[in-house]
């Protein structure tokens, strides 16, 4: 059945595949391409952006106020928060005019214990938002560095919708945990996956001697095995124990009520070794220490302020999230996350800058005709029924070629209807300001199998070509040339000057426009610092954020 419901899923992806490929090849330009995920990946896409152009910023305002005991010689400020939002300014101003001479009683004050758990083990896909998160890898960076730690032994298989650890591996888990914090540390946790369809053909991602705590290798390798390990061990901990208060604040009786919020941990557990990220972004004010109130303590304030702010609309997708949503979602396996993301990057249909990923016109026209002329690929629950039936077909509850039969009628239908109704689009070509030094037009940038390059746009009387290097917008510290980026035969990136051979700067960190102001010389990039290109000197400082 396991082996019928695999020949299944490889026959529907090369029926969608090698049959609606084509069609794009002959609507929109050649060498594209749809897919049962990756078109899915692209409308999830493209209906964000359509999400996030729809949306309309409103003002609000904030209204955050210090206060301290009113019998507090040492006055240790603590900050509180008005729950209400003012839509104008003049509301806001009227507030604060009304707290001048109020009085400030507490009204409640809430102390309750609270347990945080620690996170399962790692699966595939929660291993790439990790990844993404604490490392900043890439979803296929993270895929090929636990490709080479599985072949070398150091973790066990990297493609796994499971939460599961061996019995070996709890009992070596539960002797770490030990002789580096004590028993009071270790605990046993059984996790059960709550992703739907899962599986679990094969245990969590962990390493697979828990007793190896760190490895030879590459930098990314390390990285990565020390994220894996930490969380199979943490996993096995004991939850942490945090005490939340929440002190209420009354201003002369009215409904308006600032409310302080902060927590103490009272034991760290597995906090000692790991806590989980998210992809929320991080709190204005992170929760902190509260003095010890009880209900009708009089506290004073030090300043009560109202702040401006823009409601967001929603977040764009990066790698991480996308593929949290698509298992969400129930669409695709372990194993296609990567190449599906790393396909519609390369076929152009994304872009992604800054780690987001941004819908281009190519991805908008091919969605815009994937939804014409095949709506039931590109709809999320028949996509997400169709993995269901796929597991059907592993349980043995239905036979294989009948999901076969039942698909390719409609689909051979379609595909016939769209050869000859769809309309062909044209999409430009982007041009760019270098000329042709065979007949003068101004070339424009093509994508063939090894990325992009520029080419005289009178092809075929024209033929000249010539590399595509993407300027940074830095000048050559050496001849005041462009640097661009350049990558070697083994796709390794790094930075030279557009004037070479005439010119031989080059660099492997990208080179910031930003002097050294302690020696002059050129800054560069590395992580979210700028350290000086010479060495001998040593200056070092935080990257602006508008660069990040």
């Amino acid at each position: 059945n396991l082996v019928n419901a695999q020949q299944a899923r490889r026959v529907l992806d090369r029926l969608v595949g090698f049959e609606l490929s084509p069609v794009l090849w002959k609507k929109v330009r050649p060498s594209l391409s749809a897919g049962r995920v990756q078109s899915v990946a692209v409308r999830l896409l493209v209906e964000r952006e359509r999400e996030i152009i729809a949306f309309r910023s409103t003002p609000y305002f904030r209204v955050v106020a210090q206060f301290h005991a009113a019998g507090d010689k040492d006055r240790t400020l603590f900050k509180a928060e008005l729950p209400t939002r003012f839509e104008s300014r003049e509301e806001a101003e009227a507030f604060l005019r009304s707290c001048v001479g109020a009085t400030f009683t507490v009204a409640k004050v809430e102390e309750k214990p609270v347990q945080r758990y620690p996170a399962p083990p790692f699966t595939t896909s929660t291993l790439q938002q990790e990844a993404g998160r604490k490392l900043g890898m890439s979803v296929s960076q993270t895929m090929s560095v636990a490709q080479h730690l599985y072949e070398q032994g150091l973790i066990t298989y990297m493609r796994t919708d499971s939460v599961n650890l061996s019995t070996l591996a709890l009992a070596q888990c539960k002797e770490q945990i030990t002789n580096l914090y004590g028993e009071k540390y270790s605990s046993y946790h059984n996790y059960k996956t709550k992703t739907k369809g899962a599986q679990e053909a094969h245990e969590a991602i962990r390493p697979s001697y828990i007793e190896r705590q760190a490895i030879e290798g590459t930098p990314a390798e390390k990285r990565l095995y020390d994220l894996i390990w930490k969380r199979t061990v943490a996993s096995q901990m004991v939850s942490a124990e945090l005490d939340r208060t929440t002190i209420t604040i009354a201003i002369d009786g009215r409904r308006e009520q600032f409310v302080a919020t902060g927590e103490v941990v009272r034991f760290d557990g597995f906090l000692r070794l790991y806590s989980e990220s998210t992809d929320e972004e991080p709190a204005e004010d992170s929760e902190g220490l509260l003095p010890k109130l009880s209900a009708g303590d009089e506290v004073l304030y030090q300043t009560i302020t109202a702040t401006q702010r823009f409601t967001m609309p929603p977040a764009r997708y990066n790698e991480a999230s996308l593929v949290k949503r698509l298992e969400e979602l129930g669409i695709g396996r372990p194993s296609t996350y990567a190449p599906t993301i790393t396909t519609i990057i390369a076929r152009r249909y994304v872009a992604k800058e800054n780690k987001n990923l941004y819908v281009t016109e190519l991805g908008e026209v091919v969605n815009r005709m994937m939804k014409k002329a095949f709506p039931s690929i590109v709809d999320l629950q028949f996509t997400a029924n169709m993995e269901y039936l796929l597991d059907s077909i592993g349980d043995g509850t239905i036979g294989w070629k009948t999901v076969i039969e039942n698909f390719y009628p409609d689909l051979d239908k379609a595909v016939k209807e769209a050869e000859k109704t769809l309309e062909s689009v044209k999409i430009a070509d982007e041009v760019t300001d270098v000329i042709c030094d065979q007949c003068g037009r101004n070339m424009v940038i093509k994508y063939g199998p090894h990325g992009r390059f520029l080419a005289c746009p009178g092809f075929p009387d024209c033929r000249n070509t010539k590399p595509y290097y993407e300027k940074i917008g830095v000048a050559c510290p050496k001849c005041g040339g462009e640097i661009v980026m350049k990558k070697t035969k083994k796709g390794r990136k790094y930075y030279g000057c557009e004037n070479n051979p005439e010119c031989d700067f080059m660099s492997w960190q990208k080179p910031s426009a930003k002097k050294c102001p302690k020696c002059g010389n050129y800054m560069l990039e590395k992580g979210n610092k700028l350290v000086c290109s010479q060495e001998t000197c040593g200056y070092v400082e935080q990257k602006p954020k508008d660069e990040d």
